[in-house]
């Protein structure tokens, strides 16, 4: 990404309400609906995010400085800036960055790499709800093609939940549900951990897919603990799928 005032078009100095209507104003014309290039839509909001927030733009104000007083002579990279910096949200913005940029390797290595070592890591927390959304599902996608199942569905009720809240995804909704119940009728089962893998069907079971999906992951959980020698559980399983 360029220099993101001059992709916004404002000074230096701009104040909050004047970079809103920048934005405003060249999301109009740049939005893919009104015959835009999306990816000079991407950018513009990447630049109004960055500098929207104070804490973030405070940040950049001294990077880019500390940039051109190094003699450095190269435009100035988004990517690297983020890659040279370790708190929670420009790691999140990197990987939803390199996702929309041919680097999908690298986001799902990234995304792992977070999740396991920073345990209340959430992507959700940095990015507005529709961002969140819709990246968040691409890379679920990502996760799938990796057979990276476990953190697929974790991402998924992320989204469902959401969904259910506030619909936002509407007519495209279905195809969530479609990739989640994908994964937990077909690739569950002998593909990963039986701890893990019952963690994910507890997890179906609130998220309303209905009677025939709930009474098929009760009987897989029933059939897990069966497995891990705890007889009682796996009973109550199949006694809560029999009633469904």
């Amino acid at each position: 990404m360029d220099n993101p005032y001059k992709v916004l078009g404002v000074e230096k100095n701009a104040t909050i309400a004047e970079i809103k209507r920048a934005y405003r104003a060249k999301a109009k014309i740049l939005h893919p609906d009104a015959n835009g290039s999306s990816e000079a839509f991407r950018e513009l909001v990447q630049a109004y995010e960055l500098l929207a927030d104070s804490r973030s733009r405070s940040i950049f104000d001294e990077s880019f400085a500390m940039h051109f007083r190094s003699g450095k002579k190269k435009e100035w990279d988004y990517r690297e800036w983020l890659l040279a910096r370790s708190d929670d949200e420009s790691r999140a913005k990197l990987i939803f960055f390199d996702l929309m940029h041919a680097r999908e390797d690298e986001a799902v290595q990234e995304f792992k790499r977070m999740s396991k070592e920073r345990p209340n890591f959430r992507l959700s927390n940095h990015f507005t709800r529709e961002n969140f959304m819709d990246y968040g599902f691409i890379l679920a996608e990502e996760l799938v093609i990796r057979r990276e199942y476990y953190d697929a569905v974790l991402l998924l009720e992320q989204i469902i939940k959401m969904e259910y809240s506030f619909s936002y995804f509407r007519h495209f909704f279905p195809e969530v549900l479609a990739l989640a119940r994908m994964i937990l009728r077909s690739h569950l089962d002998g593909v990963i951990a039986d701890e893990l893998a019952l963690d994910c069907w507890e997890r179906a079971l609130e998220l309303g897919f209905g009677k025939a999906d709930d009474a098929f992951f009760l009987r897989k959980m029933a059939q897990a603990y069966r497995r891990m020698g705890d007889e009682r559980t796996a009973r109550i399983c199949e006694e809560e799928s029999s009633k469904l």
